[in-house]
């Protein structure tokens, strides 16, 4: 008999199936101390948490029974993953119990700002009645871009079809074809920012996501732009996007979202007649906390039975001796991801990786999957993607994953080649462990490098002619860039060539535009790797 612990409030609902199960106790004992916890936990085999019980490592040395804890919801935050992981314990959330909730939120929000109903709400209970006002617009026939064409974004891209809208979308591993069977336009995000006449935002908040909607953006926007961010606080420029609508840019902007929440009494969305806010209720409902209350109970019971389980957070155990062998590597194989996937132009359809040495002769999946996260975490976030999920998060996106292994590793031990293919380009990188030197990335496409994969970088694609070098440095120490390092690899003398510099900040934009203007340079791209 399996025994589980429920330790923060969750409806029965939501683990009827524990309940009914014949092999399993359940026991709910919200409110519990750490102290309490520890004294008891022993006894479980399960425990499943919302967001008040913080699951410490002290908790789980005490759990000597304990096969899993169960998030009922997305954020993991109050479980310690790492101590869950060296004690084998399996770490499992609900990242799709809240797809159905955030959509219609959106939708609300969207039809909300379409026809001033907050406004007119307001003024209607404040004994105003006032027509004149309020006029709206119909969502038919209207352009609707959506930003982040994931579970939530293809969702709202459904339900916006069958109110009769044009939808165009941007997703950075939305292929045509994927696009062409959603029965959408696939688009940029400037393409969008210059056509649509409704735009919803459904990215996860990273570094390139971070006010991808800002002034540059709102100085082509097409004006009477109505905007609605559901998702992430500071994917949309807050300060900017008041700008846009005081100039009469943006006709209207729902958000349940912001930068910092709550939000500052003198917030400027707050008094806007043009944006409506609510207080993050994307995934406030009854139906949405139960479903992820649901989700967890059935993974939970199939881990206690030892059957095939989804949405696992943590590392799974692997064996000493292939840990051995694999763990130098794991940072490495991320990196390599993380530095491919910021080169690649174009929708992400397959990702190569091949393994040389000694690293073909062991079990590599779970180096695999440290590669696939640092590939996808630069667009879908870290918080979102991790060493379980990320097959699973590429099989969904429709992203083929190639591995093969080679005895043979040309001028090294073991070597890890990252090849990225999108319908457009072609992207290579190959990187090793030197001796006393740590990791390196050692093939840029076709060129032979020798690079430190860490910190700031800047890729620039050069003709091999005398100068260059010092031009780029100029131009860099002009705008307070100092070079750390510097790599330069070619062919050919005379001709095409790269050069990677590690720099002790990152580059702006507008610096790197610079760059490109200098002569016989081709191409300029910053890449963080942190």
């Amino acid at each position: 008999m399996f025994k589980v612990l429920v330790s923060d409030p969750i409806s029965d609902l939501g683990i009827q199936k524990l309940v009914d199960a014949e092999d399993v106790t359940v026991d709910k004992k919200p409110g519990l101390s750490e102290d309490e916890l520890v004294a008891i936990i022993g006894d479980y085999d399960a425990l499943l948490v919302r967001s008040q019980t913080r699951v410490t490592a002290r908790i789980m040395d005490a759990g000597k029974s304990l096969k899993v804890v169960g998030r009922a919801g997305v954020g993991v935050d109050n479980i310690d993953l790492e101590a869950a992981t060296q004690r084998g314990i399996i770490v499992i959330n609900a990242p799709d119990g809240n797809t159905i909730t955030t959509c219609e939120h959106t939708f609300a929000m969207m039809m909300a700002v379409a026809r001033h109903i907050p406004q007119a709400y307001l003024k209607t209970v404040g004994g105003e009645w006032d027509r004149k006002s309020f006029l709206g617009v119909e969502l038919r026939g209207k352009i609707l871009g959506v930003l982040g064409m994931g579970r939530i974004g293809s969702e709202v891209a459904k339900r916006a079809k069958a109110f009769g809208m044009e939808i165009w979308g941007y997703d950075p591993f939305l292929t045509e074809e994927r696009a062409e069977k959603l029965g959408i336009r696939l688009s940029s995000v400037d393409d969008i920012v210059r056509n649509a006449d409704f735009m919803t935002v459904h990215t996860p908040l990273t570094p390139e996501t971070r006010h991808m909607i800002s002034r540059p953006q709102f100085e082509v926007m097409k004006k009477g732009m109505r905007i609605v961010n559901c998702a992430r606080g500071g994917i949309i420029d807050e300060l900017a996007l008041v700008e846009a609508a005081d100039q009469g840019i943006v006709a209207g902007a729902a958000f349940d979202v912001f930068e910092v929440e709550p939000p500052a009494a003198d917030h400027p969305f707050l008094n806007h007649p043009k944006i409506i806010v609510t207080p993050h209720l994307g995934a406030s409902t009854v139906e949405a906390q139960e479903n992820v209350a649901i989700d967890v109970s059935e993974q939970v019971l199939n881990i206690l039975r030892d059957k095939p389980f989804l949405n696992a957070v943590n590392m799974p155990p692997i064996p000493a001796n292939v840990l051995n062998k694999l763990q130098p590597y794991f940072g490495l194989g991320e990196k390599l991801g993380s530095f491919v996937s910021q080169l690649i132009e174009g929708a992400v359809e397959e990702i190569s990786v091949s393994y040389a040495g000694e690293l073909a002769e062991v079990d590599t999946q779970p180096l695999t999957r440290y590669i696939v996260r640092g590939v996808l975490s630069h667009h879908l976030g870290a918080e979102q993607v991790n060493v379980v999920n990320s097959l699973h998060l590429a099989k969904d996106r429709h992203v083929n994953i190639v591995v093969s292994n080679s005895h043979a590793a040309r001028d090294f031990t073991n070597s890890i080649t990252v090849v990225l293919r999108s319908k457009t380009a072609t992207r290579l990188v190959t990187g090793t462990m030197l001796t006393g030197y740590g990791p390196r990335i050692v093939q840029i496409d076709r060129f032979t490098v020798d690079v430190a994969p860490q910190g700031n970088l800047i890729l620039v694609s050069h003709n091999d002619k005398p100068g260059i070098i010092g031009s780029v440095g100029t131009l860099l120490g002009d705008n307070g860039v100092n070079i750390a390092a510097m790599q330069v690899g070619r062919e050919l003398e005379g001709g095409a060539a790269i050069m990677v510099l590690t720099v002790d900040k990152g580059a702006s934009k507008e610096l790197i535009a610079k760059l490109v203007e200098l002569p016989d340079l081709n191409k300029a791209k910053e890449i963080n790797l942190y």
